[in-house]
C-alpha cells in the first residue's frame, strides 16, 4: 500500500475530488485487472478509451480515479483526479508506485528505425560477458540478469517497464539496456525514467501510418535527446542525415559515430565474408561473426556505448569478437547441398535494402538469390511497393507472401506490394498467399549455393490473421524443409 499523493509526485493535475492522502494497493489501466484499493489511470487508447470504463472500475473497488476528464457523477467515497495526460500520468505514477527504479542503475536508450534490438541484446550480452549484472528490455525478450519474461511490444506500457526494473533493483542489476520505439515514447511511457544515454542508430521510412509524415517520426524520436540530464550521453551515428539533428537540443554530452563521416568513433571494414567480418575501429582491429554493413554500424555504436560507460576499449574490443548474432536478425541456416537460408527481420524498405546489399557483396554472382517477402497488415501502406521495387531490383526470384496480414487482405497486401515492380522485373516474381507454401516454394526452386532470404518476421514466432494467432517460425520452417530435401 502507498499514499495516493506519493504515487502523484510530479504528474501535472488540473483538479482533485476527495483526498489524496488514502492508500492505495495498486495501480492499474486495464479495466479488466481493477480490484479493490487500486488506483485506475483512464487512458485514451487508439482503439479504445479508459473513460468509458470508469462506472466498472468503481463498481470493482477502484479506490481513485485518474482521469483527463472527470466523470459527470462521482462516488463520495472514490478520490478522481483530472490530469492533462492519462499517458504521462501513468508513466509518473509507475514509476514512484515502484521506488523510481531507473534511477538505482545505469540505464541506456537505444532508438532508430532499424538496429534497436540487435544494439541492445549485444550490449546486454557484452555487459554480461564483462561480468555485469544486466537487465534488457527489447522486442525478443526482458532480461532480469538470467531470468526471461515474454514481452509483447518493443517498449512495454510504464507499468511493465518499471515493474521488471524494479526486479533488476532486487536482482543487483548495474546497467540495463532499453529498446526505445517511437510509439512508446510518443505514448509518453518512458517519461520518468532516468536514463545514463541513448543512442540514435538511423531514421528511415517506418510508421507513417502512426505518425503521418516523416518529421513527426523523428522529431518524435528525437524527445529522447531533449529529455536527457546533463549527466548523461548522447550518441548518434552522423552517417545518417538525421543523427546531428538528435543533438540540437540535448543537455547531455554528445558523441558521434560514423562509417564514413569524421567521428569520435570511427570504423573501417576490411574483410567481409559469410562466417564474419573484419573491422578497424579506431586504429584496432577485431574480427566479428556478426557480417554485413549494418552490423558494422551496430558494432560501432555497442563499442562507443561501451567506452561511454567506462569500460576498457581493448577489453571491449576482445568481448565484441564473441558476440553472437540476435534471433532473427541475419540468421542462417547452410544446407548439405550448400544452399543458404537468412532470415531477418528486416520489415522496411531500407532493412531490406541492406540485407540484400549485405548478400549481393558476398555471393560470387554465379548463385541465384531468392528472396520471400511479405508487409504486416495494419500497419504503414506506402512503403508496401517500395519493399516490392527494392526486393524484385535486388533478386533474381521474389516470392511475395503474407507477413502478417491482422485486419487485412493478404491478397490486397501482396497487390500494394507487386504495384512497386517495375516492368522488367515482373517475370521475376510469384505471389503466395500462404507463407509456408511460399517458403516451401522457394526451397524447392533454389540450387546447390543459391542464397534464399526470408525476410519481414525475423524472430516472431508466430503468425497473425484476423485476432488469431498461429505458431509460425520462419527459421524453423526453412530449416525442416531444407533438411528434408537433403535427404
Amino acid at each position: 500500500m502507498m499514499p495516493l499523493k506519493d504515487i502523484l509526485y510530479g504528474v501535472r493535475i488540473a483538479a482533485v475530488s476527495g483526498t489524496t492522502s488514502c492508500d492505495i494497493a495498486s495501480v492499474r489501466f486495464d479495466s479488466r485487472e481493477v480490484q479493490k484499493g487500486d488506483a485506475f489511470v483512464a487512458i485514451k487508447g487508439t482503439l479504445t478509451d479508459g473513460h468509458k470504463y470508469i462506472d466498472a472500475v468503481v463498481a470493482a473497488g477502484a479506490r481513485a480515479i485518474v482521469c483527463e476528464q472527470l466523470p459527470a457523477n462521482m462516488v463520495d467515497e472514490v478520490t478522481y483526479v483530472e490530469v492533462e495526460s492519462g499517458n504521462q500520468a501513468l508513466a509518473l505514477m509507475a514509476s514512484n508506485y515502484y521506488g523510481t527504479p531507473s534511477k538505482n542503475l545505469k540505464l541506456v536508450g537505444v532508438t532508430g528505425t532499424n538496429g534497436k534490438t540487435t544494439v541492445s541484446s549485444l550490449l546486454y550480452q557484452l555487459f554480461k560477458k564483462a561480468g555485469f549484472k544486466v537487465g534488457l528490455l527489447s522486442t525478443i525478450k526482458i532480461m532480469v540478469d538470467d531470468t526471461e519474461f515474454a514481452t509483447k511490444h518493443t517498449t512495454p506500457d510504464a507499468l511493465v517497464i518499471n515493474k521488471h526494473l524494479k526486479l533488476m533493483n532486487d536482482a543487483g542489476v548495474e546497467y540495463c539496456f532499453m529498446e526505445v520505439s517511437s510509439h512508446g515514447i510518443h505514448q509518453k511511457r518512458t517519461e520518468g525514467l532516468v536514463f545514463e544515454g541513448a543512442i540514435f542508430t538511423n531514421l528511415s521510412h517506418d510508421h507513417l501510418d502512426y505518425h503521418k509524415t516523416f518529421a513527426e517520426y523523428r522529431d518524435t524520436k528525437k524527445i529522447l535527446f531533449d529529455q536527457l540530464p546533463k549527466k548523461a550521453f548522447a550518441l548518434t551515428n552522423i552517417d545518417d542525415k538525421n543523427g546531428l539533428v538528435m543533438l540540437q537540443n540535448t543537455k547531455a554530452r554528445k558523441a558521434t559515430y560514423a562509417l564514413k563521416n569524421y567521428a569520435d568513433y570511427r570504423a573501417q571494414i576490411l574483410e567481409n565474408q559469410f562466417d564474419g567480418q573484419l573491422l578497424k575501429i579506431n586504429d584496432n582491429e577485431l574480427w566479428s561473426r556478426l557480417i554485413g554493413h549494418f552490423n558494422a554500424y551496430n558494432m560501432l555504436a555497442i563499442y562507443a556505448t561501451a567506452d561511454l560507460l567506462g569500460l576498457e576499449h581493448l577489453e571491449t574490443l576482445r568481448l565484441i569478437s564473441e558476440l553472437e548474432n540476435v534471433d532473427g536478425r541475419f540468421q542462417y541456416y547452410i544446407s548439405k547441398n550448400k544452399i543458404t537460408a537468412i532470415v531477418d527481420y528486416a520489415h522496411t524498405p531500407d532493412a531490406l535494402k541492406n540485407v540484400l546489399e549485405t548478400i549481393n557483396t558476398l555471393r560470387t554472382g554465379n548463385e541465384n538469390v531468392i528472396t520471400v517477402v511479405g508487409c504486416g497488415g495494419d500497419r504503414d501502406r506506402s512503403k508496401r511497393p517500395v519493399m516490392g521495387n527494392i526486393a524484385s531490383e535486388m533478386s533474381n526470384k521474389i516470392i511475395f507472401t503474407s507477413d502478417n496480414p491482422r485486419t487485412e487482405s493478404p491478397t490486397e497486401i501482396i497487390a500494394e506490394i507487386e504495384a512497386g515492380v517495375e516492368p522488367q522485373n515482373v517475370k521475376k516474381i510469384l505471389s503466395i498467399e500462404n507463407r509456408e507454401q511460399a517458403i516451401k516454394t522457394a526451397c524447392q526452386l533454389a540450387n546447390d549455393n543459391d542464397i534464399i532470404l526470408i525476410a519481414g518476421k525475423g524472430h516472431e514466432t508466430y503468425q497473425e490473421s484476423n485476432g488469431v494467432r498461429i505458431d509460425f517460425d520462419d527459421f524453423k520452417i526453412v530449416k525442416e524443409l531444407l533438411t528434408s530435401l537433403d535427404k
